[in-house]
């Protein structure tokens, strides 16, 4: 008999430590051995930099996080049946959620929706500034 997994557990590793590939080992996926070490490494290297936020690793980080995100909410607005289908299918129990997923998916779109936002904003003053368009403005 299989394990059963939790839907709610696997879409609160996806939305808090999704960069990692945290929901992948939880739901024993191929290559989470390769995501967590790329996510440490890129984790490690931006923390080098004096401005942890305003580097090439923070940036690329902020792939598998926003990936992490989209996973969240994939797993949380699919329908119970599916996931057992998908993940629980010899657990031999069905999986009820009711509204925990309808909250973390706010949440998450809300917190992901922010980081995004941000990544995008400081991309494009990084643009602006290579481009010379900035020039005389202090930021």
């Amino acid at each position: 008999m299989a394990r059963h997994r939790s839907k709610v557990i696997v879409s609160l590793l996806a939305a808090v430590l999704g960069a990692f590939g945290a929901h992948w080992w939880y739901l024993n996926r191929r290559g989470a051995a390769l995501l967590t070490v790329v996510g440490v490494a890129l984790a490690i290297w931006a923390s080098t930099f004096p401005v942890w936020w305003d580097n090439i690793p923070f940036f690329v980080l902020t792939i598998p996080a926003i990936a992490g995100y989209v996973e969240a909410l994939v797993f949380c607005l699919k329908p119970d049946a599916w996931f057992d289908a998908r993940y629980n299918a010899g657990s031999g129990q069905v999986t009820q959620t009711r509204w925990a997923p309808v909250i973390i998916a706010i949440v998450t779109t809300v917190v992901g929706s922010v980081i995004a936002m941000f990544v995008l904003a400081v991309i494009v003053v990084h643009f602006y500034v290579a481009m010379g368009w900035l020039d005389g403005y202090n930021l």
